[in-house]
């Protein structure tokens, strides 16, 4: 286990450390999964190196759970439907929800917590183009092909569950442009 890879030190020993045959786990700040392999090609480890020693990046972020007790169905407004909903997935049978508050949440309308995550298994198409040194995005793309599920088709199907929110959804995925509000 390595705490955090913050530095090119702490980033080439983790890198040497799994070319040597060991299971390393650690993290690393970034903003989607794909985006672990550019910030240690950044930290200035050989994009060689990183195709040969990782395996796979999983992302996570922390969403906030409805209350149960005080949650209410709602509409959400369409766009919004839209923005999240970009499989165009049957939705017949979705329920939306917006929190309240209550005192079993402390009026927050929420209670607890739950993550949401993006997996991308580091394949051979993968590795051709981190050797390559190709941006985060083309990887992305590559690493969807490849069956990843991003981070915000999980937080979707989390909302059309009603465990969380629109809102908390976009919030943790750092697009908060559409966020509809308690109202």
């Amino acid at each position: 286990m390595v705490g955090e890879i913050r530095d090119q030190e702490t980033a080439e020993i983790t890198i040497r450390t799994a070319l040597t045959g060991h299971l390393v786990f650690s993290t690393i700040h970034t903003n989607d999964a794909c985006g672990a392999v550019t910030r240690l090609q950044d930290m200035g480890i050989e994009p060689f190196l990183v195709s040969s020693s990782v395996e796979g990046i999983i992302a996570q972020r922390l969403v906030r759970l409805l209350c149960d007790q005080c949650k209410v169905q709602y509409a959400p407004r369409p766009e919004l439907i839209t923005k999240m909903n970009t499989r165009n997935e049957d939705l017949s049978e979705a329920k939306f929800f917006r929190p309240v508050g209550c005192e079993g949440c402390r009026y927050t309308g929420y209670h607890g917590r739950t993550a949401i995550y993006e997996l991308v298994r580091v394949n051979e198409p993968l590795r051709r183009l981190v050797v390559t040194r190709e941006p985060a995005n083309v990887l992305r793309r590559e690493a969807m092909k490849s069956g990843m599920k991003p981070i915000r088709l999980d937080g979707w199907h989390k909302v059309t569950k009603g465990a969380t929110t629109i809102d908390e959804v976009l919030r943790v995925t750092m697009e908060g442009e559409f966020v509809e509000g308690d109202g």
